[in-house]
């Protein structure tokens, strides 16, 4: 009775793979550490490394651990690099999710948890977006990850098989006690920017377009914090191990902030300031998206422990801290030696 996880040496996986692990799940994970790290995982979680597109590694490792279920994160997921190279996206989001269901079907798999996202909806005609409302994406990254949903549906239908489908709306933050967080270079999350921005580690932020139709000019996004992502991870699989009926999931608070907003609180958290530049908007950037949380709050036995964007910074620049110290410490060592 073991869950795989994909992806679960990255950002969200590893968080959920932590909280699986806590609640005394037995976990193994597949990943091919391109943007994710093993030393993020707890002790004693196996890791194989390697795509989860791969059916012959899928099905071997369901077949040692005895697999019951899996929780599918592994993925591509920046937006302007999804408008740059579509391709890459289309393989490596939807055929490595059609490869994994396939091998899922032939090893009898039938509780199965994806990780999508708000970016299906495009720019909504109503706010808060309800899962409901019309799916018009902007970039791949969004089609890709439509097409899974679409495919797992599918799947599932002529398979006998469970899901949840979980549309993450802002992801943000990091592990309440700093065993974890968001430590891929070059990520392109928001809160991450800001914090390194706070750090030093950045000369300045960009925001992407202040002429939106929004009360201070910049788009609006609805944070959610890691920690109470991977919780609901954990309450999407007891509902299916109680035999829910599939489901499709917004993962938000219900709340927007604006990017200004946001990197004020940054600002209040550090105590520091930084260097913010105006800078053209992106194509494929969502005006405002926050979800409605009606359905999630319905259907699993789930409440948000750190509903709060204050809190959400603090935990983002209390990991980007370790991390600078212990780097610091690893350069004195080199230097040392």
């Amino acid at each position: 009775m073991t869950v795989l996880v994909t992806g679960g040496a990255g950002y969200i996986g590893s968080h959920t793979v932590l909280a699986l692990a806590q609640a005394g799940e037995s976990v193994v994970v597949i990943d091919n550490l391109s943007t994710g790290f093993s030393s993020a995982l707890p002790e004693g979680v196996p890791l194989f490394i390697g795509d989860a597109g791969d059916e012959n590694l899928v099905e071997g490792v369901i077949a040692a651990h005895n697999v019951t279920s899996i929780i599918h994160f592994a993925g591509s997921v920046v937006v302007p690099d999804s408008m740059r190279d579509p391709l890459a996206y289309y393989r490596n989001n939807t055929m490595t999710t059609r490869n994994l269901l396939n091998a899922a079907v032939k090893c009898h798999i039938n509780k199965f948890i994806f990780s999508s996202t708000a970016a299906v909806y495009g720019n909504p005609e109503q706010m808060p977006v309800s899962e409901t409302a019309p799916t018009r994406p902007l970039s791949p990254y969004g089609f890709s990850k439509l097409m899974s949903e679409i495919m797992l549906h599918d799947v599932a239908t002529a398979y006998g098989m469970s899901y949840v489908v979980l549309r993450y709306f802002n992801v943000a933050g990091a592990d309440p006690q700093a065993r974890i967080g968001l430590q891929t270079v070059g990520a392109t999350h928001l809160l991450k920017i800001a914090v390194e921005a706070a750090t030093g580690q950045r000369a300045k932020i960009d925001v992407f377009g202040t002429d939106y139709p929004t009360p201070d000019g910049s788009c609006i996004r609805d944070f959610i914090h890691v920690s109470d992502l991977a919780q609901a991870h954990l309450s999407a699989l007891e509902y299916l191990k109680q035999g829910g009926a599939s489901v499709t999931l917004n993962c938000g608070y219900g709340r927007g902030y604006s990017v200004l907003e946001t990197i004020e609180a940054v600002r209040r958290a550090s105590g520091r300031n930084f260097v913010v530049q105006i800078a053209p908007r992106r194509p494929g950037d969502i005006v405002t998206m926050i979800a409605d949380t009606t359905r999630i709050g319905a259907t699993l036995d789930w409440k948000p422990q750190y509903d709060n964007l204050g809190t959400i910074a603090a935990h983002a620049l209390a990991w980007e801290e370790k991390l600078l110290a212990e780097r610091g410490a690893t350069d004195q060592q080199a230097v040392s030696a």
